[in-house]
């Protein structure tokens, strides 16, 4: 097990026995944001840099697929990323943010968004993070899918070559950062939220770079 897994796994532990233990963490970091009857994200403008953080993940990794398939088509590029690139960023983007986080805990862990409690004129009573009997249907808090998706701008960062690829990470931590500040400031999420669903797609990434890269990663691939 390598060091970035073993450091993420200890995060998410870490979180979520500190937010077991203190609950009202979230609710104050939700207050935050909270300020003259609402949240933040209620004009036009504040709304497309959400629809942009929500976005981009998926441009680019359709950007990736058109790049992957014009060189298999005999373009000449300088880079592109091969078969066994995106097999990683697919399987990473499909078990991450989509089955773990979207169809696993979003449906089915019931915990209301800040937006539908009570302590910010919701209809719902605050629940933390490991009760999963609150009331909110479907498409709720914990965790958060934005930010899962903001963090595995992770993995096509890691895939690039060397010269751009330190840059890329950092960049790609700084934008799921954006996107899960984010969601706090519109009352999507509690801060637990934002935290346990960018570790898990961190999670994500290592393991199935070990299972696609098991031997000396993927600094050395061929390709398929």
């Amino acid at each position: 097990m390598n060091k970035a897994l073993l450091v993420y796994i200890a995060l998410a532990a870490l979180a979520l026995v500190v937010f077991a233990i203190w609950p009202g963490l979230d609710l104050a970091g939700a207050r935050y944001f909270y300020h003259d009857g609402g949240f933040f994200g209620r004009n036009g403008v504040q709304r497309f840099v959400r629809d942009f953080f929500r976005v981009t993940p998926f441009i680019v990794l359709a950007a990736y697929s058109a790049l992957w398939l014009a060189k298999r088509l005999g373009a000449q590029l300088r880079w592109a990323p091969s078969g066994r690139g995106m097999i990683f960023l697919i399987a990473t983007m499909i078990i991450g943010p989509g089955l773990i986080v979207n169809l696993g805990f979003k449906d089915h862990w019931h915990r209301p968004r800040p937006i539908q409690t009570e302590d910010f004129n919701g209809p719902n009573p605050f629940v933390p993070w490991y009760d999963d009997n609150g009331g909110c249907k479907k498409n709720c808090s914990f965790v958060s899918g934005e930010a899962s998706t903001g963090f595995w701008m992770v993995a096509p960062a890691s895939v690039l070559p060397p010269p751009w690829r330190s840059s890329a990470i950092v960049a790609a931590f700084v934008f799921g950062f954006v996107a899960s500040l984010l969601r706090l400031a519109f009352g999507g999420h509690y801060l637990s939220d934002v935290l346990l669903g960018g570790l898990v797609s961190l999670i994500v990434i290592e393991v199935v770079r070990r299972v696609i890269w098991p031997k000396a990663g993927h600094k050395s691939e061929k390709g398929l």
